[in-house]
């Protein structure tokens, strides 16, 4: 038996609680937890209301399909399996990234969730050129100010932020954002500065984590006339204002634009390849030398319930150390 984070059917909160050991398969290694961060992901998974959730099991789910963990030989790895909140866990065999030694755990749990849109949306979604000009909607939250730093490295000449914290708002612009623009300002106003951004420098790629009235708001802002228009590639990764939008047809023939979304079953075995050899790999060394910056807070795991619910409003992530 181990101890574990569980999250049994009719219940609002995991239980720390005993759970007997997994079991690896061919494809898989046992492995010993050392740190996993608490994601919105996480918590919609284990409520059943995410696409990607399976049945509820009457016994109890494991919580947890990330984290830092050691392989049987004492190496450090990130890596991607299942039930990962808890002593022990198994992870794919393919699915694993080394670590570098200067690199805190709690920093490599909460990075990659992070890197999954965000990279991933950018290179392969939007197929980022040096010099684009890049809106973050909702780049205030843990994510959106990794987004920043991650497109400024991948040679975006601009980036501009939207998003509710003002005071988030003005630390995005030491992280390399150079315009910030509030969504509590009125619409008119709101579509006015998109406006005149566009048209002095013509926005190449938004990065989404909001969708709903903000988007809407946003991609109207694209509609053209008539005359010939930049391409502009729309990616969604989140859903934090809505899952729904109205979209004019008219934005779709008027302007030259590519909507696509960033997350799980819209990438390619290819492209997730890429991810454990190249792009977890170059971010991981990134962190380890300062040059990305992400911030988190750390509760122990038998506590896990005590912060689940917590929306921290700084920037940062939840941590849950083993």
């Amino acid at each position: 038996m181990m101890k574990a984070a569980v999250m049994y059917p009719q219940e609002a909160l995991p239980k720390y609680v005993d759970f007997p050991e997994p079991v690896a398969q061919e494809d898989e290694i046992l492995v010993t937890v050392k740190a996993v961060a608490i994601k919105h992901f996480d918590k919609r998974r284990a409520a059943g209301t995410h696409y990607s959730a399976e049945t509820p099991q009457t016994n109890g789910r494991l919580i947890g399909g990330d984290g830092v963990c050691l392989l049987p030989d004492g190496t450090r790895v990130y890596g991607i399996g299942e039930g990962m909140m808890a002593e022990k866990a198994i992870i794919d065999k393919n699915r694993f990234v080394a670590l570098p030694d200067n690199l805190d755990d709690a920093t490599a749990a909460a990075l990659p969730n992070a890197v999954f849109g965000s990279a991933m949306g950018l290179k392969f979604k939007a197929d980022i050129q040096a010099g684009d000009v890049v809106l973050i909607n909702g780049a205030t939250g843990f994510t959106g100010r990794a987004a920043v730093q991650i497109a400024k490295h991948y040679g975006a000449g601009k980036v501009i932020v939207t998003g509710r914290n003002k005071e988030s708002l003005q630390e995005l612009l030491t992280l390399g954002a150079d315009i910030s623009i509030s969504l509590l300002q009125e619409d008119e106003d709101f579509t006015k500065q998109i406006k005149t951004i566009h048209a002095d420098t013509p926005i190449d790629i938004v990065v989404d984590y909001l969708w709903g009235h903000s988007a809407e708001m946003i991609l109207s802002c694209f509609k053209g006339d008539g005359s010939f228009t930049n391409r502009i590639r729309y990616v969604s990764i989140g859903s934090m204002s809505g899952d729904v939008i109205q979209l004019s047809a008219a934005n779709l023939r008027s302007v030259d634009l590519q909507l696509t979304g960033s997350g799980l079953g819209a990438w390619s075995r290819e492209q997730v390849g890429q991810l454990f050899s190249e792009i977890l790999p170059e971010m991981f060394r990134l962190a380890a030398a300062g040059k990305l910056t992400v911030s988190s807070t750390t509760v122990p795991l038998k506590d896990v319930a005590s912060l689940w619910d917590m929306e921290l409003t700084n920037g940062k992530r939840i941590v849950v150390t083993i």
